[in-house]
């Protein structure tokens, strides 16, 4: 009997968005947005693009990033996290940067929540985890 070889088109997916509590949208300080992600916010809205730019994004340190706002887990998250269900409210018109997170086929945040909710035996715990953007002091 022939050994079978199976044949994927897409690596398998080792993460489930579902059960996480979106740390790819509130960990990190700022999403970057380029002029082609306020056009699909301005789309997505049924707003001009500069209409998009001002009442979705904001400018931090010279670039163009989402609004955050307070979260009930996390200190902030994007503003267009659904803080309940900790979904994306504008799934269809996020910005590239989202759409091909993590690039891989493994999600690192999920895969610290899994291994810590394991080790603590407690499905209700929350690693905390912040990106902090800075400067390099030996580069400045």
């Amino acid at each position: 009997m022939s050994e079978k070889v199976i044949k994927e088109s897409q690596p398998r997916v080792h993460y489930d968005c579902t059960k996480c509590l979106a740390f790819c949208c509130s960990i990190y300080e700022r999403v970057a947005v380029t002029k082609r992600d306020i056009t699909r916010l301005g789309k997505h809205f049924g707003v001009s693009a500069a209409e998009a730019k001002r009442r979705y994004t904001t400018d931090r340190d010279g670039e163009r990033v989402l609004k955050r706002v307070k979260d009930v887990v996390f200190e902030e998250t994007c503003a267009f996290l659904d803080q309940k269900t900790r979904g994306c409210t504008i799934y269809h018109g996020r910005p590239e940067v989202c759409r091909s997170y993590p690039g891989r086929s493994r999600c690192a945040y999920y895969d610290v929540l899994r291994f810590e909710r394991t080790q603590q035996d407690d499905e209700n715990v929350v690693p905390q985890v912040k990106i902090i953007f800075r400067e390099d002091e030996a580069e400045a």
